[in-house]
């Protein structure tokens, strides 16, 4: 087996149609406890990524993920919820598909196969030399992800790649390669399986460990989420609470007031 072909080799099970529920069930979980082992190999890629991003974004740089397919719609979905659970602007994290957002629902054909686009959809965030580009593609070659990252990096920008292949083509055009190895699929090349599950969880560690460093978590509560729902509202009641002692409706009426648990404390701490 060559290292481009993981993602497509062959599955380690056989006459899949043949097991039973139980069968089909113990051993997707069987596959996908390899993740967190090829997930737990990539930290310190992903630890020189976030110290460099933090830098950037101090300095009014954003972060861009790229990609098509399943890995165009994790990155769209970690993007999708900064905003709510941080309270940061829609524009510091941005995810992008092949195809735009009509390929969220439905694939688009032949849009990941163009390698002009990417580029050409980064151009209309007026992208600069402060912004980070991670390229996001099971494979390592998906024509849409290689050019973004390539003309990202030829313009100064730093770049980074979330693979499942070792030493793929994207991989060899990015400053910061991380390949999380997670072996064949369960369903031969069905990537959205391990390879997706291990897309998910660096992205979180990604942005997670941003929003931490950039100062939006206090403690280990999530102050500057934004109040959506009464469920947001409640939490954020409890954080008042717990922090500054005060009872309920106290608590509540402050968060409504301010917009946020950490504009509370601040404005209650400066008293």
């Amino acid at each position: 087996m060559t290292s481009e072909s993981i993602t497509e080799s062959e599955s380690l099970y056989h006459d899949l149609e043949k097991m039973s529920v139980r069968q089909l069930l113990e051993s997707i979980h069987e596959e996908d406890r390899k993740v967190l082992p090829a997930v737990q190999r990539t930290i310190p890629q992903i630890e020189k990524l976030v110290e460099q991003v933090v830098e950037r974004m101090q300095q009014g740089g954003r972060l861009f993920y790229v990609g098509a397919g399943t890995s165009g719609r994790l990155g769209i979905l970690d993007a999708s919820e900064i905003p709510p659970t941080y309270g940061v602007g829609h524009g510091l994290v941005i995810g992008m598909i092949a195809g735009g957002d009509q390929a969220i629902r439905k694939a688009v054909e032949a849009a990941e196969d163009n390698e002009e686009l990417g580029w050409q959809d980064l151009q209309t965030y007026q992208i600069q030399k402060l912004d980070t580009v991670v390229g996001i593609a099971a494979s390592g070659r998906t024509p849409y992800v290689i050019g973004a990252v390539r003309k990202a990096r030829e313009h100064g920008m730093l770049t980074a790649c979330v693979t499942n292949n070792p030493g793929s083509e994207l991989a060899r055009q990015v400053d910061l390669p991380i390949e999380a190895i997670v072996g064949p699929e369960f369903v031969s090349g069905s990537t959205r399986m391990k390879s997706g599950t291990s897309q998910k969880l660096i992205l979180n560690m990604i942005t997670t460990s941003l929003m931490i460093k950039l100062g939006k978590v206090k403690g280990n509560k999530m102050v500057n989420m934004q109040l959506t729902n009464q469920k947001l509202i409640v939490r954020g009641t409890r954080m008042i609470m717990d922090e500054l002692g005060y009872d309920e409706s106290t608590a509540r009426r402050l968060l409504l007031t301010h917009g946020s648990v950490n504009k509370v404390l601040e404005a209650e701490k400066g008293k």
